[in-house]
């Protein structure tokens, strides 16, 4: 199994690490996207898109998109742990990968794109996203440990990476304890692999 990426892709990480919590063993292939290779033919026949991850399994099934990745692993490796089989369960997870699709991408991970890529995202817009999500995620965890269930699911896989790197994009954790304390329950599960931190990352903890 071989999963395309690049180190300092959230999306990617949100595969890597739900591959690494399942004990499966892919193969990391670097996508250079400075250099465009993520544009490039070999590429594109891969993902038309353009866009890091890209999951190839030992099959020879292509499966490009992050959340798609989440699901896909769940499902061949029969893993109703991580993605309930139940239509109420189901629905509850998928809710979360719509979040982290849109709210997340637009708020967190967006801020992150400015300090890190240099994105010409707007700074102040795109940090006010970020804190109206957390304020909405602090209030779901008041009275639970997990975003749905009693046990981890690829729900919380999907916000991981984008809400631990959030500090890189200038957002502030400090007033969001249950937010912290997930985070630090995922990073607690067996076959954890962290975020690499950035430049931005550094001057943020400093």
């Amino acid at each position: 199994m071989k999963l395309y990426h690049h180190p300092l892709s959230g999306h990617s990480h949100r595969a890597r690490l739900f591959a690494s919590l399942l004990g499966l063993d892919a193969e990391l292939v670097e996508v250079d996207l400075l250099a465009g290779e993520h544009k490039q033919p070999a590429f594109l026949a891969l993902n038309p898109l353009g866009q890091v991850p890209v999951l190839v399994d030992d099959e020879g099934t292509v499966v490009a998109d992050s959340n798609a990745i989440l699901v896909y692993l769940a499902r061949k490796h029969g893993r109703t742990d991580w993605l309930p089989e139940d239509a109420v369960g189901e629905a509850a997870v998928q809710r979360w990968l719509s979040v982290a699709a849109g709210e997340l991408a637009f708020g967190p991970a967006a801020a992150r794109l400015v300090t890190v890529f240099g994105s010409r995202h707007n700074p102040q817009e795109v940090i006010a996203r970020a804190h109206a999500l957390l304020a909405n995620l602090e209030r779901h965890l008041q009275h639970r440990d997990w975003l749905v269930g009693n046990s981890p699911t690829i729900a919380d896989v999907a916000l991981y990476s984008y809400l631990s790197s959030a500090p890189e994009g200038n957002v502030d954790l400090a007033a969001y304890p249950r937010v912290r304390a997930l985070l630090l329950r995922i990073e607690n599960l067996p076959g954890f692999v962290p975020f690499v931190e950035t430049a931005a990352g550094l001057r943020a903890a400093a």
